[in-house]
């Protein structure tokens, strides 16, 4: 076994240049050739009778050994004429030894090698340590130097025995032999004939086994002198590509014209892993060895050009770089002489330039400075050159003392408002009021900013003002009371204009607008950006919206504020809180910029469809402004003033190209849509548009004019029809309002009852925890109040009561319930229908009051869509109704306010409240009777026109 041998395509010139560091040893080396040359020649009879001699080194061979030694001593001769040389002479031999026939002993000692694999005709430097191998070359060396060489199959293994190695290896002769001072031996091999390895005859010290000579089977065709030069012409390109491979190697390859040397010196100098190696050796065909040599010399010439590319593109891209390097660096040795500026300073300057102009704050200007100063020593090559000079192109953009400076026009604001949308007097009223109050502010300011500056120049002529001001607000605190900015936060139903409105208030404000989403944001750095550290970083929203507009007091909207989400990338509701404090945004701090930011000037709007998802924090930092649905006559003005015009303009019409008449809208709102606002119902006017485009676009003549009759043509059938007469058709069945997020809705409530083993409730519809509440406390009213209420003692006595609100798909609930509840409960039980053009909300205690509750104008906007012109509601809200509800509204409907339940029986049941049914059942109901107005009479007082 062999150990610390050379790596594969170790070159023969390596060898010889081992002999220069060795002349100590030459005297023996010497003695060994004589002691070699005077032994006799041992015979053995080979095989089949023939005999089998060992060739010992021939006196011819001693010249050509004294003349490479001559040459390896030659001072004057490079390596690489030196390698030259030695090639030539080892061709010399190959050919003489081709010409000479030997023969071989039929037992010849074997010594494994480690991921070596010698082939014939191939000069092999080795390095032997083993003991054992190091006696087998001892051995051999005084008789004929002929060793069978052989490859391990494992190169892990340290003692290779018989079963550890290949069959076929390569009987070889040892040409020089090195001792080393650590005891270990080496030689150079040259390899002669391919055998086989037959029976081990001896396993210690050393391997010896009996071998046959296996020459190989040589084809003489065009096919395979083809491929020699194939071969040969791959080897010469990958000698030119790969630098440890010598010239002469290639050299004498050219000068082969046995394919049989062609494929065992090249596979020779290449490297190859062990088993493609043993594959060749073992091939009995030459063409064979020649085909597998081809293909594999393809591939590394493959990759070898893929890899010179490579190499060559990165020079380039090298040799490109130092080029712009060195240019630029003459680039700026001219500009300096000339007295110009590189590109450089001249970002330098033009930064310094507009940090003087934006009148930046005193710390920010002081951090913009250091920032700029860290900027001129940093190459532009540097990550962090850019970083900081994105950070100071956002400082110089930001509006930090930019205002509109508009002058306030109360009445131009009003007349603006009006323009942009009908009613919404509240809305009006408070934009006008904010107008209102800050110009007294400003004017107040201004005076008392004249006045101080008299008693400054009274003072300074020394003169005495009786009549001094009282001691002046620092000019900062000043301003900030000056420019304390309301957050209005407008909630309402989709449609009802609620991001128009904003618009209207910027243009009558005079200011720029920004509307800003938050619907689906869950990361808090959307709102206060992401530090500088990180890369890709960005100021929060807030930031960008303010340098794009390029004004520090905008009237920027935050859209959707109830759809603010929160997940563990942080919650973006907790950073509004900073932006909508009057008292904390005047110092507003983003995690990109690092430095205050005045949002005292900004006019904050927020808009939501509901309260319920906003935080309470936040929802009492804002002025809350809610804006109900619209009825039917506010719907028809928007559409003929606001909604008709606009789509037509939208459609490529002119307004004397399309009539449409009031009843048309009227059937649009009441049959095409039903909404709190009026978005579905622009949409079906842009329907009629578009229509009556294409009609007039395929040549009829305008106008075009849309009636009632011909609506069906362009709409289509009715969507929406007036159901609750339909659906109340027996007793058990009341119609009642709701509240949702987008506008009114009636909902019907259905009981039915079946006989048990004893009294239970079911609840069915989806309801919440509060109406479920609701309905067992309308139950327990009902059987307790039974007699009272005209129904028999034992009422659903052992009874299964179920209570359904339909749309069960929808969640329900509220306690705004609870009187129909009861309604529906007393229809099923004294067999009285409820009247169906009736509705009614509110809420019910055990005694059978009944409770305020919310929404109300909402609620009367569903039953009047819904073709329901009576409602009964609680009495404390009456005063709501006539503060929300139009007037015009009010005169079409009859409203009934209530304070009991038997108000609410007496007229929401056709034929009024059942008569009780004695005073001992009545019990306590008599008294309750005697304090309360009940029946039809008593339902007749309580109801009210509103005028």
């Amino acid at each position: 076994m062999e150990k610390d041998q050379k790596k594969r395509g170790l070159m023969p010139e390596q060898a010889v240049g081992e002999e220069e560091e060795e002349e100590q040893v030459q005297g023996k080396r010497d003695e060994e050739e004589t002691q070699a040359k005077s032994a006799p020649a041992r015979r053995r009879p080979a095989r089949g009778g023939r005999a089998a001699t060992a060739s010992s080194p021939s006196t011819r061979q001693k010249p050509r050994r004294r003349q490479r030694r001559a040459v390896d001593e030659d001072p004057e001769l490079s390596r690489e004429e030196r390698s030259h040389h030695h090639y030539h002479h080892y061709a010399d031999e190959r050919e003489e030894d081709d010409e000479e026939r030997f023969s071989i002993p039929e037992i010849l000692p074997v010594l494994p090698l480690k991921d070596v694999v010698v082939y014939p005709f191939a000069m092999q430097p080795l390095a032997v340590g083993q003991e054992r191998s190091i006696r087998l070359i001892n051995d051999i060396m005084p008789g004929n130097r002929l060793v069978v060489l052989v490859a391990q199959r494992s190169a892990e293994i340290e003692q290779a025995g018989p079963d550890d190695i290949f069959k076929i290896g390569t009987v070889s002769r040892v040409e020089r032999m090195i001792r080393m001072p650590d005891g270990t031996i080496h030689i150079i091999v040259k390899g002669l004939e391919r055998v086989t390895i037959g029976e081990f005859v001896q396993e210690k010290p050393y391997l010896k086994a009996r071998v046959t000579l296996r020459p190989d089977i040589q084809e003489s065709d065009t096919e395979t002198e083809a491929i020699k030069r194939n071969v040969v012409s791959y080897f010469q390109r990958m000698v030119a590509l790969v630098q440890n491979v010598p010239e002469a190697a290639a050299a004498a390859n050219l000068n082969l014209e046995e394919p049989r040397q062609v494929v065992y010196l090249i596979a020779t100098f290449v490297q190859m892993d062990l088993q493609l190696r043993q594959k060749l050796l073992e091939l009995d065909s030459v063409r064979a060895k020649l085909k597998e040599l081809s293909s594999f010399l393809a591939h590394e010439l493959e990759i070898f050009e893929l890899g010179r590319k490579i190499q060559s593109r990165a020079q380039e891209e090298m040799n490109k770089m130092q080029r712009e390097y060195l240019l630029r660096e003459q680039l700026k040795a001219i500009q300096r002489e000339l007295g110009e500026e590189s590109e450089e300073q001249a970002t330098i300057n033009e930064l310094r330039a507009k940090i003087e102009e934006a009148r930046m704050p005193e710390e920010v200007l002081k951090e913009a400075n250091r920032e700029l100063s860290r900027l001129e020593k940093l190459p532009t090559v540097s990550p962090e050159y850019s970083i900081i000079r994105t950070y100071l192109e956002l400082l110089v953009s930001l509006p930090w003392s930019k205002s509109t400076g508009q002058t306030i026009d109360v009445q131009k604001a009003r007349q603006v408002l009006d323009e942009d949308h009908y009613d919404l007097e509240k809305i009006k009223e408070r934009i006008l009021e904010y107008l209102a109050v800050r110009r007294l502010k400003e004017e107040r300011m201004a005076e008392r900013a004249r006045r101080e500056e008299e008693a400054a120049e009274a003072a300074a002529e020394g003169e005495a003002d009786k009549r001094r001001p009282t001691q002046p607000l620092h000019s900062d605190e000043a301003n900030r009371q000056l420019n304390r900015e309301p957050i209005l936060c407008f909630v309402g139903p989709p449609g009802v204009g609620k991001t128009s409105l904003g618009q209207s208030i910027a243009r009558a404000l005079g200011r720029k607008f920004a509307r800003m989403s938050l619907g689906g944001i869950r990361d808090e750095a959307e709102i206060r950006g992401h530090r500088r550290t990180y890369i890709g970083a960005m100021p929060g929203r807030i930031i960008q919206t303010l340098r794009r507009v390029e004004t520090n007091d905008p009237v920027i909207m935050l859209d959707e504020v109830d759809k603010v989400g929160a997940d563990w990338r942080g919650d973006p509701s907790s950073a509004l809180l900073e932006v909508l404090d009057p008292e904390q945004n005047y110092n507003f701090r983003d995690n990109y910029l690092d430095l205050p930011f005045d949002l005292s000037k900004v006019f904050f709007i927020a808009t939501a469809n509901s309260l319920e998802p906003i935080p309470a924090p936040l929802r009492d930092r804002m002025e809350i402004l809610e804006l109900s649905g619209y009825t039917e006559e506010q719907k028809m003005h928007i559409a003929r003033n606001y909604l008709l015009p606009k789509q037509i303009a939208a459609n490529g019409l002119r307004p004397d190209e399309l009539i449409v008449d009031d009843e048309v809208i009227r059937h649009i709102i009441r049959g095409y849509t039903r909404e709190a606002g009026v978005r579905n119902l622009e949409r079906e006017i842009g329907t009629l548009c578009r229509k009556a485009a294409r009609q007039i676009a395929e040549g009829r003549q305008a106008p075009i004019h849309i009636t009632t009759e011909q609506l069906t043509e362009y709409l289509g059938r009715w969507r929406f029809f007036e159901e609750a007469a339909e659906r109340i058709d027996r007793p058990g069945i009341a119609t009642g309002l709701s509240w949702t997020p987008v506008g009114g809705e009636i909902i019907f409530v259905e009981a039915a009852v079946m006989p048990s083993k004893e009294s239970q409730l079911i609840l069915t519809g989806q309801l919440g925890d509060v109406m479920k509440e609701s309905a067992m406390a309308a139950l327990s009213y009902v059987r307790s109040n039974a007699a009272a209420l005209g129904l028999p003692p034992n009422v659903f006595e052992n009874q299964t009561v179920h209570i359904h609100v339909p749309a069960g798909a929808i969640p329900k609930d509220g306690p705004s319930a609870g009187v129909t509840m009861v309604t529906v409960l007393v229809s099923l039980a004294s067999g009285r229908k409820v009247r169906s053009d009736v509705a009614m909300t509110g809420e019910i205690t055990l005694r059978g009051r009944v409770m305020p509750i919310g929404g109300v104008k909402e609620k009367v906007l569903a039953a009047y869509r819904s073709g329901i012109h009576t409602v009964i509601l609680p009495r404390k809200n009456e005063q709501d109704l006539l503060e929300d509800l139009p007037r015009e509204l009010r005169e079409q409907m009859e409203f009934v306010f209530v304070d009991d339940i038997k108000q609410v029986l007496a007229t929401a049941l056709e034929g009024g409240l059942p008569s009780p049914r004695s005073e001992s059942a009545a019990g306590e109901g008599d008294q309750d009777r005697s304090q309360d107005q009940t029946g039809p009479q008593a339902a007749e007082e309580a109801v009210v026109r509103a005028s």
